[in-house]
């Protein structure tokens, strides 16, 4: 079957793509991932099949592994497949997309200087990125001349020079940056480091400047799963469909965020809201991180335990049980929304869509995966909704004790050969991946308590007591939640006896 090239594509894709292939390169990408592919990529071509935006992309990979990615990319003309599946409004969606937005697909690593040329790109205006958090991050680095700097900041850094001494330093030839990685405080993050290898080049006091007055780093949120390419079966059967093959297809939710903190007047640079697009420009990121920490990913925390102790193994599956699905609505409803300081009204509505999501049925959300570093993620994600109510001298909300009973209970482990394994309520066994530490003081209280034959409370108090996991002594501040967690835990065990 023929691979994916422009000589399959209809009348009014071929349009889209001698378009693109013809449009000035506007944005420099650095990642060829699924992410980026299925979320910024998709958004500007919704922008140029409506006419608000004429510019193209030059995209590069950020590390040489990607160069696989990027010929095969190269080798279908800078084109391929999306596919968006899910649910909206409870109905299930599939849209299928082919997506032709980039003037420019390269590997920096074999073409250093076609990379550094982009610098003398006048109509060059933005740099979007997804390196992963590990990618965004200052690590020394040689600079030699001629070859290209591994780091995706280090690259920036180099772009940036160049352009300040191409055209001397113009105020009005800095570029705007988007990084999308989930970091917070991105933007602030990608200057810094920036500014470091600066400093370690020995580039000039006037280059630093010229980088902190005339480009903007814009710190911003994401959030859309990207699931990438699907089942071998599900992608041989669209390709039967389609009469072509795609090695760069990708699958999405219909879901889609972009929070960036920045004023509404970027909006003529890049017309994402005027496309119909899930964006906010906004004065502040923390209203958005906070409904997503607190609810997203706290629902995630709060499910994941109990459900793995009950032999549930997916998201879906999780939100579907009889049991467990009402519990993670209700306590997002009634327990962790009225804890967060945001509009309650706009948190409701957030709260539908998080559960549409978690429903998806195209999405295989492994709870095994979510489980990993959950003692952290309890502290960040469910803990400060715990907390507000104790500030408040409320009782203990039941939900979130239950959540947390579910936890230190998932987190009953011994060190085996394997690992730190521990047992469901049905007895199979698993392994809890976290800090070696955490899970040393956690295991060690259980083993304690099963030597010493102590009783649930006192071991309760004992796990609740543990600062160095929680921030502070829990039991001895609150002890109505360590009654709660206890009777909770007591429950459970009675279900595993019975």
């Amino acid at each position: 079957m023929t691979t994916l090239n422009h000589s399959k594509l209809n009348e009014e894709q071929t349009r889209l793509y001698e378009a693109a292939k013809q449009a000035k390169v506007t944005v420099l990408q650095i990642g060829e991932g699924n992410f980026l592919r299925g979320f910024f990529d998709w958004m500007l071509h919704e922008c140029r099949k409506k006419g608000l935006y004429e510019g193209s992309i030059a995209v590069t990979q950020p590390r040489p592994g990607g160069k696989p990615k990027i010929d095969a990319l190269a080798g279908q003309d800078g084109l391929y497949t999306l596919v968006i599946r899910g649910l909206e409004n409870g109905e299930r969606v599939e849209r299928t997309e082919v997506i032709s937005v980039f003037g420019a697909v390269f590997d920096p690593y074999s073409d250093w200087e076609a990379y550094l040329a982009l610098a003398e790109n006048a109509d060059l205006q933005v740099v979007v990125s997804n390196t992963t958090e590990a990618g965004l991050a200052y690590r020394p680095e040689e600079l030699t001349e001629g070859q290209p700097i591994q780091s995706f900041p280090g690259k920036l850094t180099q772009l940036l020079y160049r352009r300040f001494n191409h055209f001397n330093g113009d105020p009005e030839r800095g570029l705007v940056c988007l990084p999308c990685e989930l970091l917070e405080r991105n933007g602030n993050e990608l200057r810094s480091c920036v500014l470091r290898y600066s400093d370690d080049w020995g580039y000039s006091e006037a280059f630093k400047e010229w980088v902190i007055t005339h480009n903007r780093f814009l710190n911003s949120l994401v959030d859309r799963i990207v699931t990438g390419y699907p089942d071998e079966a599900q992608a041989e059967s669209w390709f039967s469909e389609w009469g072509y093959s795609d090695s760069m297809l990708s699958t999405a939710e219909p879901y889609h965020l972009w929070a960036i903190e920045a004023e509404p007047e970027l909006e003529k640079l890049l017309p994402l809201r005027e496309a119909g697009l899930n964006v906010h420009w906004v004065a502040d990121l923390k209203p958005f991180q906070l409904r997503k920490v607190r609810i997203l990913n706290g629902a995630h925390t709060l499910m994941t335990p109990l459900g793995l102790l009950h032999d549930v193994e997916q998201v879906r599956e999780a939100m579907e049980h009889a049991v467990l699905g009402p519990l993670v609505r209700t306590t997002v409803e009634t327990e962790i929304i009225p804890s967060i300081s945001v509009d309650e009204s706009e948190l409701r509505v957030y709260a539908e869509d998080v559960y549409e999501r978690f429903l998806n049925p195209f999405i295989r959300h492994r709870l095994a995966d979510i489980a990993m570093n959950s003692l952290s993620k309890f502290k960040v994600r469910l803990l400060p909704s715990l907390l507000h109510y104790a500030e408040d001298g409320k009782a203990v909300p039941s939900g979130l004790a239950q959540g947390f009973a579910g936890l230190l209970r998932y987190y009953k482990v011994k060190r085996t050969e394997a690992g730190f394994e521990g047992k469901t309520l049905s007895g199979a066994s698993y392994t809890v991946r976290d800090d070696a530490g955490m899970l040393e003081a956690i295991a060690a209280i259980w083993s304690e308590a099963e030597e010493q034959r102590w009783p649930l409370e006192e071991t309760t108090r004992k796990l609740l007591s543990v600062a160095g996991i929680w921030g502070r002594d829990l039991a001895a501040e609150w002890p109505a939640l360590a009654a709660a967690v206890r009777a909770n835990i007591a429950e459970m065990e009675g279900y595993a006896s019975e």
